[in-house]
């Protein structure tokens, strides 16, 4: 049995030789103790040069590929690869973690790099985005994330001289970041024409915005800011892999061995060649410096370490070595000295000395070498090679001997036989050749009876036999030296090995696992004297076994290390050494081994040294020869926990019945039943497969749980309360050590833990997220600031917490068996313990996982017969309780057992109320308090033990096994349970709540009823047979058995009980007379078991539920079958109501039937409401009867899984329901509904929404419905079709003219009207005024700020500061798309900050997911970006009272809700909001955990508890006729009185979530707006309302919303629509969806408009005044606007009727030509506005009217590919004179040329034409066309303009454009929303250009106004004017744009 147990000896990693240079950089530091840390293969190494020691940091468990060096040299941040990669932050000295960061990154970690104060750490992932993430590491908590780049990510590095900034480089890029809130967003550098855009390799960042970069051809890239200001050209003559800053300046290292020194403005100041030292070789690439002081280090690609000392650079010192490129596969070990012999794929052979731990002789061959081996004398090495040679050496001085060649596959093992004289070599072709040593090593034999490839080799002692393993995993025997196959078994049997190194055979089958017949085990060296194997594998782990080990699946002891496969093993010559080699990490790991006797005194070496590695999983702990498990143990580990249906599914699947319900409910349904139900009382306690989960509270009450409810008894007063907030079993409880705080855990497939107060009965946070299945163990710390937690998945995670933020602290995988208990160390709030199945466990706490270390067992102490199952520590000693059912009490170190309680009948008190069902009752949970010990036992009952003896009964239940049987007496509150324990109990409803009687029988039971007269009771068990027993003694009357299976439902007949129906399993009703005893009738014909039956009020009829849901009737007594029709069913009269199927109870099925079934309902005796119960654990009553499907009910949780019955007592004043598994009896009380009035009771209303609509209104409809284009996916606007002009051929002019002609010169392709000034070309365009305001699909957006001197506001992507005063406005410009929300913080601290969200795609967290910006009004500053999980958008956010926490609401399907702590960028909690729109979530103005949500048909009050969000609905049930509406707006009252806004217009009061008055008609129209002002508790309402003498769409309530005071918005419009109301100093701010920010003043109700804009979109029309600054705007409103720049306001505004689509000044600016979307065209006169005269000679939409400069001709574009001509001086009768024919497409743009001869026409087909005026002649040649001067140019089309086009426009257009007055300069408007300035012309494809945002997607037109000051653009989403101001050249005065 040896084998079965690890060997006690040990190996202690002493040396590493090697450091890693492949494929790594800047990976080699000095700490600040002047060691050198490194890594190599999965060990981070510190390396003292004074002291020639190494310290190893084993964490990982792959590769180390990364590593960072913290700030104060002390810390070392390392990251590896693998699956699932971690980062490792640890303590060079130490060598223990901090902290351990996981979860984020996938395949590794490329790069990290600690911020200067060292707070936060940044890594880049391997993954397909190089993703590029920023921790708070302390904490281990990811702070953002991003996409990092398309291609690998080299280096990255925080800019030390700038907050939150990083830069990043790599291949072809390099990106620089800063991050914001939790965003980070990168620009990409910009190469420009200083350098070639090539790979960066590595980076520096210095001040004043400088970064140096190193550049794979040796240049060095100098960058200021994000663009390349200078390159250093030559600094090195290859790639540049290293960059390292320090005090006086930088160090580079490159691929050509040099090392250049430069000063800190980078000029050089030396340079060291290495490849010139006397150490250096050809082709030495450095890949990593250091430079510190005086000293320089250097790491190269061929794992060397120099070390340099500048004064003497020629003389590095080589500090460490080891192999290079190519696997490490031969091992060999000197015979006599303590030598290690190495030989790589790099063909280097090194010696290696095993005391002076350092590399001794090097010897560079031919070939990669494969194996090694040294000759007994010590004298020659064989080297075997790839290309199946071998060559002997001298060791002495490494010459050769000979160089035999003899085979072609590589030679894998090679060995001398133990006398010296020959020499065996395994070579791949799977043959062993033999060669004699003495004759120059002849070949004199060959073994030749393998199939597969050699792998290991060994000599007999006496050199005669050899045996061999091969590559099929055979063993094979030959005689030597002539290599004949011994097949005698008996031959071999006697023959001593002189080594042990194969991997199969007898000896070593234990070394591979039980069940598995991989051959993964590299090599294995035996040990004879110390009796141990070690092996090496593929998986770089190292075992130490047993020698022999026979049996498979051995018990080890393991090591890590190396990181890939372990390739070879050996012990050194004397055995003090183990020497490992690492195949692909190059690295030779040296262990000492420690035996037993030594590991007593190794004790003493500090814990680290001696211990740390022993963590062996799989092994040490498992002693297999532990005594048995104790049975009670034993099933609970076998308890399982997992659901088929967890409650978190439900919303899922009741989704998925969506439909089916939609189809039944199209009928209108029941209400809700108006009785209600409120757990009273809890029979029993969860003991069974729990422990520890009892506890008293200050005040002396007892706290306990049971199925999902957490119960605090009051034992005076003999009462319960109850916490109700799980969903399913709780498993696990703890109390809080200071207050009366309790934790529970339950089961779920994302369980959560609750912490509650005990006298509030609130919950406090509710952690979850990190366990699966369930929690089974939960404890306070001694300060009671955190918690740790089991899960019950497979590993048992561990997870700590900070219970009050709900953060999770660190977490670990505890252990594959089960756990039991956890605890708190007391003393060491860092260290906690868990005991389970046969292990224990210490771990401490580092960062975010838990480490632990094996602690000696001290001693046992004999405590109890059986385990002992709970402990208690007390100020002087321990209590323990066991199975054995004693109390004992020790003193504080075990030696005395002070006094011991037995728990039996005979002890228990006089008054004590219950009965004890058996003596000795296993333990299960103890607790002192209040001069008593407190037992839970595993029979479910609580009992109190007095220190001096007599035990009370306080609590008890059912024990294990499921609990189905339950009857109530027909006239006394008492009822009967019979359960699968084998016990029949009865017990006291009425206040005494106890058990009354308790009867064992011989098997368990499942029904039992009691007779009508309540003096017998019935009982059925499992076995087939029942019983009836006298109900008050429970003594057997009669018994029968005539069944095989189980009872399942007992009934006597009304009236006398004269017969007893009896139902079985086995599909018969048996029916017995009771007074004769006999059997009378027996019912036959059901196809399943028999689940309910009920009789009717005769006694005649039987009705009968099977478990093939068939309903079934049966005449009594002899059993007849009936065919009873639906109608008549519900006429008969039933004595009892106890079957889930038929027509009556149709509604009590669920939507999700399929998963859940109904398995109990019960009827109260005045047949109005109907209880049942499910497999989910939900009580639910319905109004009787339940007709038609899905009926409406009220919900009740509290059992946990399945409800297996339910009974109304005798007076319906109680009902009384069984949970199956949970065990407990649960009694509640019948609330009729008068009696509700007082105390509204909670109840989850139906599952299912109200069917009735929630109102209809086109605005609500149309808000709700809207689907945000994201910028990015903007399509175009106009249907063009054709190709792109920048992909169109270019046709040739006719005439090419010669470079010199003598032709005149070309005439200017534009005529210029400012041709005094000098022309200067326009440099910039600013933002500065925005006409208009979003408020069509957006609330609440306008507010005061500045003590009501400004409003703040948006529209597109821009945030607008408008100044009430002057009408100046500043703008917030950082959003990259559509605003869709606005709120202020109100909070003082946090004076004007807005936080604003827009519209995004999908939640991918890179720059065009959803954002949400915190900024400051009055400087514009970014102070926070959230982006977020929001897919599509973020529709609503809101500020907390404290103005710290933001809630967000997004626009995704499940709408949903955030909370952010918004100054560090950190969500705090996320929930599903509804599955409807959410338009309004709010905080509570006093309250940082309060707030609520409104959407259509829903309002949900929510509370923030720690990380987790809890909502209820609103309830409406206390109004008579409320409906739940759409609600709009909220506001907030004081004592918790919320209001909310309806579509209806009505307001709704809740207090708290209950409906309690409705102010109805608030408005007419909905309720859009609210807004509550903090400092007198006034609320403003604004709604849609037709403007009347008493009404007005904006009111003034008072505090309670009884009184109000209405205004009237004088606005002219039919209908007001109010859309966000605000209120300042006597001052209320309205926004309404006509686009006008509107001030009311309180006093006298004057309106002042201050912004206005168009309604609705888009604006196509837009002209500017030929000689002021004015311009006109039409638009689909049916609107033409009069604005005026210089005062900033609309003048005049008219209505037309219909939709504009252009509009056009004539020259002289006295006339103005509207067309309109029906084909008409209207002249106005601008002096006096009246119609000079009108047209409609098209039925479409007219796109482009223009007036000829000579103001002769009115030429009208149309959509039906036509232009029509008008001469205007025939007067306003309008005749079309000509018109254009053969236009390709729809008309676009006109423009007239300078003398009003032709007119240029742009179509949809990407074509340009052009036509002579007036005849409408398409002139067609190219030379005259390009003589033509023009008077305006606003095409799109055109050579002149093919620069416009860009790259990207596949889906979207150009659509707008618009030449200077001085005919240099072009602006143009596109679908993205973009304004763009280029030079005119501009033929070149993809010109240069400016971009400006503001518009959303679509502007549609754009113009310069005169004297080209001013640059008005239109939007078409948007429909905005916005203006920008020009910027000249050289002159600073400000031009205007105007954007959407």
């Amino acid at each position: 049995m040896a084998a079965r147990s690890a060997p006690s000896c040990h190996l202690r990693l002493e040396w590493v030789y090697g450091y890693r240079g492949h494929q790594c950089r800047n990976n080699l530091y000095y700490t600040a103790a002047k060691e050198i840390v490194y890594f190599v293969a999965g060990v981070g190494v510190v390396y003292s040069p004074r002291e020639h020691r190494q310290k190893f940091y084993r964490g990982h468990s792959d590769d180390i590929i990364s590593l960072a060096l913290h700030p104060e040299r002390v810390l070392v941040a390392t990251g590896q690869v693998g699956k699932e990669p971690y980062i490792c932050v640890w303590d060079s000295y130490t060598v223990q973690t901090i902290s351990v960061l996981k979860d984020v990154h996938t395949h590794g970690i490329a790069c990290l790099a600690f911020d200067l104060d060292g707070q936060r750490l940044v890594s880049v992932g391997l993954d397909s985005k190089n993703a590029v993430c920023v921790w708070d590491w302390k904490r281990g908590k990811m702070l953002s994330m991003a996409p990092g780049h398309t291609d690998r990510i080299f280096d990255i590095s925080w800019d030390l001289y700038q907050p939150n900034k990083l830069v990043s480089c790599g291949v072809k890029h390099i990106k620089f970041w800063s991050l914001c809130g939790n965003a980070l967003t990168p620009k990409r550098g910009v190469f420009g024409k200083t350098g070639d855009l090539q790979t960066i390799l590595c980076l520096a960042c210095a001040r004043d915005e400088l970064t140096y970069s190193g550049a794979l051809n040796g240049d060095i890239y100098v960058w200021k800011g994000i663009n390349l200001i200078r390159t250093i050209q030559g600094a090195h003559a290859a790639g540049i892999f290293s960059m390292n800053a320090c005090e006086e300046g930088f160090a580079t290292g490159g691929r050509d061995g040099c090392i250049r020194l430069w000063d800190l403005t980078f000029k050089p100041i030396t340079v060291i060649d290495l490849r010139e030292t006397d150490q250096g070789y050809k082709g030495l690439s450095v890949r990593s410096v250091c430079w510190r002081g005086d000293h320089i280090l250097v790491g190269t690609q061929d794992s060397e370490i120099f070390e340099i000392v500048v004064h003497e650079r020629n003389k590095p010192f080589l500090i460490m070595q080891g192999h290079c490129e190519g696997e490490l596969w031969a091992l060999a070990v000197h015979p006599t000295k303590p030598l290690a012999v190495t030989g790589s794929d790099d063909r280097s052979v090194r010696i290696w000395s095993l005391v002076d731990h350092a590399l001794i002789a090097r010897c560079n061959m031919e070939e990669p070498i494969r194996c090694a081996a040294v000759n007994v004398d010590g004298i020659h090495l064989a080297l075997g090679m790839k290309d199946g040679s071998f060559t002997v050496l001298r060791v002495r001085d490494m010459t050769e001997v000979v160089h035999i060649k003899d085979r072609k596959e590589a030679i894998h093992e090679l060995k001398y036989s133990p006398d010296g004289t020959y020499l065996a070599v395994g070579c791949n072709d799977s043959s062993v050749d033999i060669y004699g040593v003495a004759q120059r090593y002849k070949k004199v034999g060959e073994c030749a009876g393998s199939l597969s490839f050699i792998t290991h080799l060994d000599w007999s002692s006496d050199s005669r036999y050899l045996q061999t393993n091969d590559g099929n995993g055979k063993r094979l025997f030959y005689r030597m030296p002539g290599g004949k196959e011994v097949t005698n078994k008996e031959e071999i049997k006697g023959v001593h090995w002189a080594s042990w190194t194969c991997v199969s055979g007898l000896e070593v089958n234990g070394i591979w696992p039980k069940y598995s017949d991989i051959n993964d085990i590299n090599s294995v060296d035996g040990n004879y004297i110390g009796q141990v194997l070690v092996t090496a594998d593929d998986y770089g782990i190292i075992k130490l076994f047993r020698y022999p080990c026979l049996r498979k699946g051995a018990k080890f002891k393991k090591y890590i290390g190396h990181s890939a496969h372990v390739t070879n093993v050996r012990w050194s010559h004397d055995y003090q050494w183990v020497i490992s080699i690492g195949g692909a990490d190059h690295s030779v790991f040296q262990w000492k081994f420690i035996p037993e006797r030594k590991l007593k005194d190794a004790l003493h070496i500090a814990p680290q040294e001696s211990l740390a590695d022993s963590n062996s999983d799989e092994s040490d702990s498992d002693l297999s020869d532990v005594p048995e498990l104790d049975s009670e143990i034993e099933q609970e580990t076998q308890l399982t926990y997992r659901r088929q249906v967890y409650k978190e599914d439900l919303p899922q699947l009741k989704e998925q019945c969506k439909e089916k319900q939609k189809s039944a409910t199209s009928k209108g349904r029941e209400r809700a039943p108006g009785n209600s139900i409120r757990l009273h009382f809890v029979h029993g306690y969860r003991g069974y497969d729990c422990r520890s989960n009892l506890f008293y509270t200050q005040i002396g009450e007892i706290v306990y749980h049971v199925a999902a409810v957490g119960v605090i008894y009051n034992r005076q007063q003999n009462t319960q309360r109850f916490y109700l907030g799980h969903d399913d079993d709780i498993l696990c409880l703890a109390i809080h050590p200071l207050k009366d705080y309790v934790a529970t855990g339950q089961v779920g497939r994302d369980p959560s833990i609750h912490i509650w107060d005990t006298e509030t009965i609130k919950p406090l946070s509710i952690l979850k997220g990190y366990h699966q299945y369930g929690v089974c163990a939960v404890d306070f710390s001694a300060d009671g600031k955190r918690l740790a937690s089991v899960g019950i998945d497979d590993s048992h995670t561990i997870v700590l917490w900070d219970w009050k933020k709900g953060e999770k602290l660190s977490m670990a995988r505890g252990s594959k068996d089960k756990i039991f208990v956890v605890k708190m160390n007391p003393y060491v709030p860092d260290k906690l313990i868990t005991a389970g199945i046969k292990h224990m466990k210490f771990w401490r706490r580092a960062g975010d996982v838990c480490i632990w270390r094996d602690v000696f067992l001290v001693k046992t102490v004999k405590a109890h017969d059986g385990p002992v199952f709970s402990m208690h520590a007390l100020e002087k000693g321990f209590v323990t309780g066991g199975k054995d059912g004693v109390v004992a009490l020790w003193d504080d170190s075990f030696e005395r057992c002070l006094k011991t309680y037995a728990i039996k009948r005979a002890a228990l008190a006089p008054g004590s109320k219950g009965l004890l069902l058996e003596d000795n009752p296993s333990i299960r949970a103890i607790s002192l308090g209040h001069g008593h010990i407190l037992v839970g036992t595993k029979n479910g009952e609580i009992l109190e033990v007095d220190k001096s003896g007599p035990v009370t009964l306080l609590v008890q239940g059912h024990m294990e096994g499921e609990v189905w049987g339950l009857a109530t007496h027909p006239y006394l509150p008492i009822c009967a349970t019979v359960s699968d324990d084998k016990t029949l109990r009865i017990w006291d409803l009425s206040p005494s709540h106890c058990m009354l009687a308790v009867r064992k029988l011989k098997k368990g039971g499942r029904c039992c009823c009691f007779s009508p007269d309540g003096k017998a009771l019935a009982v059925g068990l499992n076995d087939g047979s029942f019983l009836m027993a006298n109900a008050d003694t429970l003594e057997d009357l009669v018994s029968f058995h005539h069944r095989k299976d189980i009872i399942s439902d007992i009934r006597f007949s009304p009236g006398s009980g004269k017969y007893l129906a009896v139902a079985s399993h086995d599909s018969f009703i048996d029916i017995y007379n009771v007074m004769s005893s006999k059997r009378v009738g027996i019912c036959k014909g059901a196809t399943s078991c028999i689940t309910h039956i009920d009789w009717d009020i005769r006694g005649k009829l039987l009705q009968v539920n099977t478990g093939a849901k068939e309903q079934l009737f049966f005449e009594a007594p002899r059993g007849k079958k009936q065919t009873i029709p639906n109608v008549e069913v519900e006429k008969i009269s039933w004595a009892s109501w106890t079957s889930v199927l038929g027509l009556c109870c149709e509604g009590i099925w669920p939507v999700i039937g399929e998963v859940t079934e109904v398995t109990a309902s019960c009827l109260t005796s005045d047949k109005m409401v109907l209880a049942t119960g499910d497999d989910l654990g939900f009580v639910k009553l319905f109004k009787y009867p339940a007709k038609g499907k899905f009926g409406k009910f009220k919900r009740y949780v509290a059992h946990s899984t399945h409800v297996t019955n339910v009974r109304w007592t005798y007076d319906d004043s109680m009902l009384v329901t069984l949970g199956g598994a949970d065990m407990s009896l649960m009694v509640w009380t019948n609330e009729m509904e008068s009696y509700r009035e007082r105390r509204p009771c909670d109840s989850e209303e139906s599952d299912v929404d109200s069917e009735e609509g929630g109102g209809y209104d086109s605005d609500v409809t149309r808000e709700n419905e809207i689907s945000y284009t994201i910028r990015a996916l903007s399509t175009n606007i106009r249907p063009m079709f054709g190709i792109k002009p920048h992909l169109q051929q270019k046709e040739p002019s006719a005439d090419e003219r010669p470079p010199v002609s003598r032709a005149p010169p070309q005439p200017e392709k534009l005529q210029t009207n400012n041709v005094g000034k000098k022309k200067r070309p326009i440099e910039d365009l600013v933002l500065e005024l925005i006409f208009g305001y979003r408020g069509r699909d957006c609330r609440n957006n306008v507010h005061y700020l500045n003590d009501g001197d400004d409003i703040i506001y948006h529209t597109a992507s821009v945030g607008i500061l408008h100044n009430v005063a002057t009408g100046t406005q500043s703008f917030y410009q950082e959003h990259n798309d559509d605003i869709l929300c606005l709120t202020v913080n109100q909070h003082p601290k946090f004076i004007n900050i807005v936080a604003t969200g827009q519209v995004g795609d999908s939640a991918d967290m890179s720059a065009t997911a959803p954002s949400i910006h915190i900024w400051d009004a009055v400087s514009k500053q970014t102070l926070s970006v959230l982006r977020c999980y929001h897919s599509k958008g973020v529709c609503s956010v809101s500020f907390s009272a404290t103005g710290k926490l933001l809630l967000s609401v997004g626009l995704d399907p499940e709408h949903t809700i955030t909370i952010w702590r918004w100054q560090e960028g950190a969500k705090i909690a996320s929930r599903a909001g509804h599955n409807q729109r959410i338009f309004v979530a709010e905080f509570r103005p006093d309250s940082d955990t309060q707030f609520v949500s409104v959407g259509v048909k829903h309002v949900k009050f929510w509370t923030l508890a720690g990380r987790a969000l809890l909502s209820k609905k609103g309830l409406l049930s206390t109004l008579e006729d409320a409906r739940m509406q759409t609600m709009l707006a909220v506001a907030f009252g004081a004592n918790n009185l919320t209001f909310t806004g309806t579509i209806s217009g009505d307001v709704c009061v809740w207090k708290d979530h209950i409906l309690c008055r409705v102010v109805a008609r608030a408005h007419n129209g909905p309720v859009f707006a609210m807004y509550t002002t903090l400092r007198d508790g006034l609320i403003v309402t604004g709604g849609k309302e037709r403007p009347s003498k008493e009404g007005g769409a904006v009111k003034l309530w008072d505090q309670e919303l009884r009184r109000c005071r209405a205004f009237r918005l004088e606005t002219g419009q039919a209908t007001d629509c109010v859309r966000s109301v605000c209120r300042g100093k006597g001052k209320i701010l309205v926004g309404t969806r006509n686009a006008e920010i509107i001030e009311v003043g309180e006093k006298n109700a004057a309106c002042n408009i201050l912004v206005s804009g168009h309604v609705d979109g888009p604006i196509w029309g837009l002209a500017t005044h030929p000689s002021r600054d004015f311009f006109l705007s039409a638009a689909e409103d049916g609107t033409v606007r009069l604005w005026d720049i210089a005062d900033k306001k609309m003048l005049n505004k008219v209505n037309l009727g219909h939709a504009a689509r252009t509009v056009c000044y004539s020259p002289e600016g006295d006339m103005v030509a509207i067309g309109m979307k029906n084909g008409e065209f209207i002249i106005l006169l601008v002096s006096s506005l009246k119609i000079w005269g009108k047209k409609r000679d098209r039925r479409c939409a007219i796109h482009d009217i223009r007036f000829s400069p000579d103001s002769r001709y009115l030429a009208v574009g149309s959509s039906e590919n036509s232009v029509d001509f008008y001469d205007l001086t025939l007067g306003p009768t309008l005749n079309r004179i000509s018109y254009c024919k053969d236009i390709p497409s729809f008309v676009i743009q006109m423009d007239f040329s300078a003398d009003s001869r032709y007119l240029q026409v742009s179509s949809g087909c990407y074509k340009r034409l052009v036509y002579e005026v007036p005849s409408g002649k398409h002139l067609l040649d190219h030379a005259a066309i390009d003589r033509i001067t023009w008077a305006t140019w606003t095409s799109i089309v055109g050579d002149e303009v093919l620069g416009i086009w860009s790259r990207h426009a596949e889906k979207a257009d150009v659509n707008c454009a618009c030449v200077s007055h001085s005919g240099i300069s072009l602006v143009t408007g596109d679908d993205f929303g973009m304004v763009k300035l280029f030079d005119f012309p501009c033929p070149e494809k993809f010109a240069k250009h400016k971009r400006f945002l503001g518009h959303s997607p679509h502007v549609t037109n754009i113009r310069f106004t005169n004297g080209d000051r001013h640059v008005i653009s239109a939007g078409g989403d948007d429909c905005r004017s916005v203006a920008f101001l020009v910027q000249e050249q050289q002159t600073n005065i400000k031009t205007s744009l105007s954007s959407g």
